[in-house]
């Protein structure tokens, strides 16, 4: 039989051994519970708990009492509302149109801001922080910003519309000008946060490969289409997500610069389910907005993770 060093078998030796080790994480499991315990029952409360509430009110007869609301049985009516609603309906085009809009103007523009930064010596960190500026203010505070500066009275978007012969525009006051507006405001705002995560990803990459591509013989444009963009498609996918799921709950930038008009042409699914809940006081049907909203943001990722996961085993594969 096979013995330690101080003659103890060896097969009476390790169970025990093991035994006492499977003992000592199960204790360090139960301690990291406990100290885990207090912050998931804030997060319980402050983010399931109103999910899990929002749900149950969208199948509910809700009735708006003096004192508050009741729920009086369940129903599927509601979301039989919000789905024949043509408000809903364009809202839900909008939404999703201007989600696709911005996302790639800011993926365009974040991925040329990263590969000029990238290039960068000494300099880089003074630009990433000046560029950081418009992604750290507070959207209501960017949109009271831009609100200033589309003022057809002293806004500076009028004042280059008349020196450049013109005239003086009424931006937010007509539906196509407004939308461009608004998505101009989320582009400026959000585009830095996309060229510091890709900024990131161009950092973390090897090295070699461009020295290889080069000794090749290819060219800057070659090396960024055949090499460079492809090894940053997990930065461009977490990017791409971390934008849609922003963008598709666009909410404080319309109402602050036109509360979802003109003519409701900038009323997102955000803007309606507030409106419909806390200004129509219809919980219900709200209530069944803001779930349809999550539900569709949900979906849309998982597509999206599918997708880019199937690219990544097709790559891997060849």
């Amino acid at each position: 039989m096979s013995t330690t060093s101080t003659g103890a078998p060896l097969r009476t030796a390790m169970p025990s051994e093991l035994r006492h080790k499977g003992a000592y994480r199960r204790l360090m499991a139960r301690i990291g519970w406990g100290f885990s315990a207090p912050a998931l029952i804030v997060i319980a409360a402050v983010t399931i708990f109103p999910v899990v509430f929002s749900v149950v009110m969208s199948f509910g007869n809700v009735n708006v009492l003096g004192s508050g609301f009741q729920i009086d049985g369940f129903t599927l009516s509601n979301y039989g509302i919000v789905f024949t609603s043509p408000l809903w309906q364009y809202a839900l085009l909008f939404t999703v149109g201007y989600t696709v809009v911005t996302v790639i103007v800011e993926l365009v523009l974040g991925t040329l801001i990263a590969l000029v930064l990238e290039k960068l010596g000494a300099a880089r960190g003074w630009m990433m922080a000046m560029l950081l500026v418009p992604w750290s203010l507070i959207t209501v505070i960017s949109a009271t910003l831009w609100d200033y500066i589309y003022d057809p009275t002293y806004g500076a978007a009028d004042a280059i519309f008349q020196a450049l012969g013109l005239g003086s525009p009424v931006i937010l006051g007509s539906p196509v000008s407004a939308i461009i507006a608004m998505m101009i405001a989320d582009i400026w705002k959000t585009t830095p946060f996309v060229a510091i995560i890709v900024l990131a990803g161009l950092v973390m990459l090897p090295k070699d490969v461009f020295e290889a591509a080069e000794m090749d013989g290819s060219n800057g444009w070659k090396t960024f289409w055949r090499v460079t963009l492809p090894l940053l498609r997990p930065t461009i996918a977490l990017a791409v997500l971390f934008r849609i799921l922003q963008a598709f709950g666009v909410f404080d930038l319309p109402f602050v610069l036109t509360g979802g008009g003109p003519q409701n042409s900038t009323t997102s699914l955000a803007v309606l389910g507030y409106q419909v809940m806390f200004t129509d006081l219809k919980f219900g049907p709200g209530a069944a907005v803001a779930v349809t909203t999550a539900a569709l943001v949900v979906i849309g990722c998982l597509v999206f993770l599918k997708v880019f996961r199937s690219q990544v085993s097709e790559n891997e594969g060849d």
